[in-house]
């Protein structure tokens, strides 16, 4: 069993959010994704809180929560990296462009950076196969990569807030 505990308000949060939707559990996607929000993940304590809420068993958010890739259990950095590792991507040169944010980020698919900024993901398909290969960063969709494009990403993204 996970020793994360919840914030109270983000708890609390997590309740509105079910109440918003009647406790529904038709719902569970929609909830999930409005709770994930919240901190950028679904630890434990999160999907127990909402299994109580909507009446299911916690085997039954879990199960939704591991099928859905857009769904994730381990806290992401400020800046999510995701790298398309799908066929049209894939031929294309993502494994390079992967590789390249390894090196400079110096750390491994799965991790985050030490500062919390930066952490690295792959996934099977954004659907944006015209625009391959392609990384999204948070919400944002960046095509046509080269891996010498990687350095003045990371360059931007550091000099935000």
């Amino acid at each position: 069993m996970s020793d994360i505990k919840l914030a109270c308000n983000i708890a609390e949060q997590v309740k509105a959010i079910c109440d918003t939707y009647d406790n529904q559990p038709g719902e569970l996607i929609h909830i999930l994704h409005e709770a994930q929000h919240l901190q950028g993940y679904l630890p434990e304590e999160m999907q127990r809180i909402i299994a109580r809420k909507l009446n299911i068993p916690v085997s039954k958010v879990y199960g939704v929560v591991s099928f859905y890739t857009f769904f994730t259990m381990t806290p992401k950095g400020k800046h999510p990296i995701s790298v398309c590792m799908g066929t049209a991507c894939y031929v294309r040169g993502s494994e390079k462009l992967l590789e390249e944010f390894r090196r400079i980020l110096g750390i491994e698919v799965g991790e985050i950076t030490p500062d919390g900024k930066y952490s690295l993901d792959c996934l099977r398909c954004v659907g944006a196969c015209g625009l391959a290969p392609v990384v999204m960063i948070g919400e944002k969709v960046y095509g046509r990569l080269q891996p010498v494009d990687v350095k003045r990403i990371i360059d931007e993204l550091d000099a935000t807030r």
